[in-house]
């Protein structure tokens, strides 16, 4: 029986329903929308390389780069323009400025035709006239090589080809303007352009060769230091860059919008000119502007790079005080305008060391699923999902590729259902490791665009060893939830991806919250909550009144310190912080096992007494505690916290499992309660030996009993979810159930009506929305998405899809003090510095002419994962500039 809420709740879906990104629907032009592969999530990473450089482009109502432009990671727009004029006809293919201008029969917006994407790259092809052109957004995650890891900048690589055999007169334009520094529009800017190092002033002709590269340089008129409004930086500046490449001619202008587009739109060129005149964003609003011709050719391509640069970038606590901290690449090349100049002409090795990663992540992913053939590739021809309409389409029942049958009704939230005893079963028909591919492409560029790498300050009468000078400091922002630097339970879930990519980020991330607490800035005998309240003031608590999370930040803590150890092999480490993790393992004796009323991680849902999953993680925490102590030589410590994890355990099976022993409790003795148990994941992963395989296998049976179209709801409480702890949780279950929530994960990403970077928080139910129940929530772009890489650290350790809940394969014997080694588990070998291995010249595809050349296809690799070899020597990375779609 429907509630008049139900009633209202259907007919507001059947008036505006999730998207469908396999709609034959057309914009107002009459063109179909864009095809996406492999997913259409509900943003795409354009420009995504720190909290400030950290731009997307929605897909709401099926809108694309040229419809819906460019955002700021809450969503605030931000200008970026892009025009291609072939035959004198403009096509806009990127950003919305020419709604501005007036109707002009010479400017069209270009046509969308698809948009892919892989962990690199975001790819939009359109249809301009006669000519192909494709805008390659390149924010390079190459979690080994720290220089190029540290620079804050990204590539715009635009590129066209003739679609009819002949050649044509093109030429490209580009802008920015001034709101990717200013939240509000009356704040004065002043800007310059350079040519290398060198102000171009007032006007004149871009005299540099081929190679020379012009950057706009913008900022903030009055800017206050490490400061923050409506999370935009206040200090700082903003680079625009590009070279005159290949072009027969190459221009620039800053001014008026409308005045320099329509100029551009009407001439083809720009008049030279640096507007003199500073003033707000919103004053005749300012653009910074190049443009490229290429004269007559069937080919070409133009190269932008572009990001938010601070220096200073954290302020810092120190036993010498409060000081600035400067980013790493200053470490690794110089100035601000060296370190433009060598990632401008790194493009090709950056490239080229991108595509070594997605390959080698592809290839990751089919070795995981390779002990079953039938997870990795579905047995029929590839089409669109199954189509979720919570009110339109008919009910529909069938048998997947693994025998079962299934049930599946699209006007209700129940997701596809066993017929014989109503459990959820796995979307049917489609690849799980290509749906896992697709989440684990989406998530890597947000994971490292919350980070930033510093020099370490240099202390002369310090001797910690988290200042190592050869060593960058490494922290996070909170991004969306709370601003907060290195907060624990957001590096905790985001762990698995520096398991799989480098753990030693890991360990750069963990030393700033050693270093706080052993230098007694930090009052309390547990773990902090974070290292400061406001990004990037990274100068902890030292009233000890930051968030209360005690047990959950002290098992954490414990829990990613042996982590790293594990994928390191290095036990120094566990030495040196011996005496710190021995306060946090105290606290979780005397708290963990009845943890009474706090919050854990998951705060948004307030506070509660008891939590069980809170509880087993400070027990799975003493159980690590255990064997950290016998690696450091103290077996009596050692044995101490293996017999209090192992009582704890037993009397927390006693009060965590439902008296049915179906499935365990979301709270001590609440009969009514669940929860997803993803705190059982680290005796998984590490092969603790606490948690029986009877555990694993009980919650691996009850997650189906209770899932919906979208995924498992985190607990009985509300209908959302938590996509880090579902992929956490996955890792735990049963092959069919983990398959269950992959493929909820990935349709989510498909449908759901959530409009930017991929939110971790979700309603598993109507349009996959952000929750709005007791109040509206926000997730974007937070770096938790890394605890998507919970298969592949598996992978790492040893086991693959075929385990399930037993620890069959596990490089690590059950509850050993065994390590793997980097080398052995190592990823793509590349440069740790980066900063002289790198090519110092323009790649020749754009110095030379590029008629006969070929842009990559937007549509090349990226929905299929491809076995490219076991090993990194196997993958020959195409490095030629062309390579847009990284495979």
């Amino acid at each position: 029986m429907f509630s008049l809420l139900s009633v209202l709740l259907l007919l507001a879906v059947s008036l505006c329903g999730a998207q469908n990104p396999y709609t034959t629907a057309t914009d107002a032009n009459g063109h179909k929308l864009p095809a996406y592969s492999p997913a259409r999530p509900p943003a795409l990473p354009l420009a995504v390389r720190s909290p400030y450089t950290n731009a997307w482009s929605s897909t709401s109502n099926n809108g694309t780069l040229n419809t819906n432009g460019a955002i700021f990671w809450p969503g605030p727009a931000v200008g970026w323009e892009g025009i291609i004029t072939v035959d004198g006809v403009s096509y806009e293919y990127l950003g919305t400025g020419s709604q501005s201008l007036p109707a002009l029969r010479n400017l069209k917006t270009a046509v969308p035709l698809t948009v892919s994407y892989d962990s690199q790259y975001s790819n939009f092809t359109f249809a301009a006239g006669p000519v192909e052109v494709t805008a390659s957004f390149l924010s390079p995650v190459l979690p080994q090589d720290l220089c190029r890891t540290s620079i804050p900048l990204s590539y715009l690589q635009t590129s066209y080809k003739s679609t009819d055999g002949s050649s044509h007169d093109v030429q490209l334009y580009s802008d920015v303007n001034a709101a990717w520094i200013a939240y509000e529009s009356n704040k004065t800017i002043q800007w310059d352009l350079f040519e290398g190092s060198t102000i171009v002033n007032g006007s004149g002709n871009a005299t540099g060769g081929p190679s020379s590269v012009y950057s706009w340089v913008f900022e903030l008129q009055q800017q206050y230091e490490f400061a923050e409004e409506f999370d935009f930086p206040l200090w700082g500046n903003f680079t625009y860059s590009s070279s005159p490449g290949s072009s027969q001619n190459f221009s620039f202008e800053s001014g008026f919008s409308a005045t320099v587009r329509y100029d551009y739109v009407m001439d083809h060129s720009l008049s030279d000119v640096v507007d003199p005149d500073f003033r707000p964003s919103g004053t005749k609003e300012p653009v910074f502007a190049f443009a490229h011709d290429f004269g007559s050719s069937d080919a070409g391509a133009a190269l932008y790079t572009i990001g938010s640069v601070q220096q200073p970038i954290i302020r810092y606590l120190t036993s010498g005080g409060v000081l600035p901290l400067q980013p790493w690449w200053t470490k690794c090349y110089g100035d601000i305008f060296q370190m433009i100049n060598f990632h401008y002409h790194d493009f090709a090795t950056s490239q080229a060391k991108g595509d070594a990663f997605d390959a080698q992540l592809k290839a990751d992913v089919d070795s995981y699923y390779s002990a079953n053939m039938a997870m990795v590739y579905s047995n029929s021809t590839p089409s669109p999902p199954f189509p979720y309409s919570n009110g339109s389409e008919g009910y529909t029942h069938g048998t997947d590729q693994f025998g079962q049958q299934y049930i599946f009704d699209p006007n209700d939230a129940y997701g596809f259902l066993n017929p014989n005893n109503f459990s959820g079963i796995a979307i049917p028909d489609v690849s799980e490791a290509e749906n896992y591919y697709s989440i684990v492409a989406l998530s890597a560029r947000q994971v490292m665009g919350a980070y930033v790498l510093t020099i370490p300050p240099s202390l002369s009468c310090d001797n910690s060893t988290t200042n190592n000078q050869s060593e960058p400091l490494m922290f996070q922002k909170e991004i969306s939830s709370d601003g907060n630097v290195n907060t624990v339970d957001v590096m905790y879930p985001a762990m698995p991806f520096f398991l799989y990519a480098n753990p030693e980020l890991l360990k750069y991330n963990l030393n700033p919250l050693f270093y706080n607490q052993e230098s007694g800035f930090y009052p309390n005998g547990y773990s902090m909550h974070d290292l400061g309240s406001n990004f990037p003031n990274a100068t902890g608590h030292v009233e000890g009144n930051d968030e209360y999370m005690p047990v959950e930040e002290s098992g954490n803590m414990l829990l990613m310190t042996y982590a790293y150890y594990k994928f390191s092999n290095n036990a120094a480490y566990l030495r040196d912080h011996y005496a710190q993790l021995q306060k946090w393992a105290s606290y979780l004796i005397s708290y963990s096992l009845i943890p009474g009323l706090q919050l854990s991680t998951d705060d948004f849902a307030g506070q509660l007494v008891n939590q069980t999953n809170l509880a087993i993680k400070g027990i799975v925490g003493l159980q690590a505690m255990s064997a950290i102590s016998s690696i450091v030589g103290d077996t009596v410590s050692a044995t101490n916290y293996s017999t209090t994890a192992t009582s704890y355990f037993t009397q927390w099976e006693y009060f965590a499992i439902d008296p049915s022993e179906h499935h365990t409790l979301l709270s001590y003795e609440w009969r009514s309660s669940y929860g997803l148990l993803y705190n059982t994941y680290p005796d998984k992963l590490l092969n603790l030996g606490l948690i029986p395989q009877s555990l694993y296998d009980m919650q691996s049976a009850w997650y189906p009993t209770v899932s919906q179209i979208f995924g498992v709801p985190l607990d009985n409480r509300h209908s959302y979810t938590k996509s880090d702890w579902e992929m956490w949780t996955a890792a735990t279950c049963s092959p069919e159930t983990r398959r269950l929530f992959v493929n909820a994960l990935a349709y989510w990403l498909n449908y759901t009506s959530t409009d930017r970077a991929f939110t971790d928080l979700y309603e598993t139910i109507d349009q996959g929305s952000y929750p709005a129940s007791p109040g509206p929530v926000y997730f974007i772009a937070r770096p938790v998405v890394g605890g998507h890489f919970s298969l592949l650290a598996l992978l790492r350790a040893g086991k693959n899809s075929s385990a399930g809940t037993s620890d069959a394969g596990s490089l690590f014997a059950k509850n050993s003090t065994e390590a793997v080694s980097e080398s052995a588990a190592g990823y793509v070998a590349v440069s740790a510095q980066g900063g002289s291995s790198g090519s110092q010249t323009l790649p020749t595809s754009l110095l030379t002419a590029t008629s006969g050349s070929g842009s990559g296809s937007a549509e090349a690799g990226a929905g299929t994962v491809t076995s490219v070899g076991s090993t990194v020597n196997s993958v020959q990375p195409e490095t030629t500039v062309f390579a847009s779609s990284g495979t």
